[in-house]
């Protein structure tokens, strides 16, 4: 057993970021002991792996602790790159001191983009969750997750791509997916499987590429890719106008009567890049 002490550069608020993952069944948490456990692989290896904070917002700190010594420095770097603990978010809230969502940066300062532990997973889930509510988005992908992955030390592990590749739609039926799902996740699988479409190599390339690439896979449109961008890669610069809780969110903000058309998003948004991400994560918080 191994144990890393972190410190960062605050403000970083990480009893934000347990709060925003408590409804998903899948995440090992404790609100009370600031922990939670998460998912790494490391090459053929998988590793769960448990980060507490010890921390304030202003002061973070945290313990990173595994069980294996073995892929160490990688597992500590992941784990930062998850948690996204290299990017200044007083930067960014600076940003946002002279703009119209001050206010709710204010509210919600320190909160950080984390990253879905798992790029495969990220954009598994960016299918299973396409227009359903997010209590059965969660529930959907928990079966998923659960019948077919793995599990270590009550931690689970999305199923990799080549076992997703080898389901039939049936089977995926079974578990209240449509068809329709079942078939765009087994075609993600395959492509990876048997097109050598790599998800690692994607975070070298740039945002319009990454659009260009995975926008041929059938079923992945563009707001399955932004949230891919988003949640799985991390970028800083994405803002999904077809989300209906961005649009909601900027419906209450500016006392809307109805929801804002793509051309008004299009106006709200210039002053918000370029961390259109942080506009997109706080904008959700709003109205969470």
């Amino acid at each position: 057993m191994w144990q890393e002490a972190i410190r960062i550069d605050g403000p970083y608020n990480f009893d934000r970021v347990l709060e925003r993952h408590a409804p998903d069944p899948l995440k090992v948490l404790d609100l009370a002991k600031r922990t939670i456990q998460i998912p790494i692989v490391i090459g053929s290896s998988l590793h769960a792996v448990q980060v507490t904070a010890t921390g304030t917002i202003h002061e973070p700190a945290f313990t990173v602790s595994g069980k294996s010594d073995a892929d160490k420095d990688a597992i500590i770097q992941r784990t930062g790159e998850i948690f996204q603990w290299n990017v200044s978010l007083a930067k960014v809230h600076d940003h946002f001191e002279k703009t119209d969502l001050k206010e709710i940066f204010d509210a919600f300062v320190g909160t950080p983009l984390v990253l879905d532990f798992d790029l495969f997973g990220s954009l598994l889930k960016c299918i299973i969750h396409q227009q359903i509510n997010m209590k059965f988005a969660y529930t959907l992908t928990e079966r998923f997750v659960k019948t077919f992955g793995y599990e270590i030390d009550g931690v689970w592990f999305f199923p990799q791509p080549e076992t997703t590749a080898g389901l039939t739609v049936e089977e995926l039926r079974r578990l209240q997916i449509s068809g329709r799902k079942a078939e765009y996740m087994i075609g993600i699988a395959k492509e990876i499987v048997e097109n050598g479409l790599d998800l690692d190599n994607l975070k070298k390339q740039p945002d319009e590429e990454i659009f260009e690439r995975l926008m041929k896979i059938r079923g992945v449109g563009r707001w399955t890719v932004e949230n891919f961008l988003l949640f799985g890669l991390g970028r800083p610069n994405l803002f999904p106008m077809a989300d209906i809780g961005i649009q909601n969110a900027i419906k209450k903000l500016y006392q809307l009567e109805k929801k804002p058309t793509y051309e008004e998003m299009e106006q709200y948004k210039h002053g918000w890049v370029p961390y259109l991400s942080y506009a997109s994560l706080y904008l959700w918080r709003s109205i969470e």
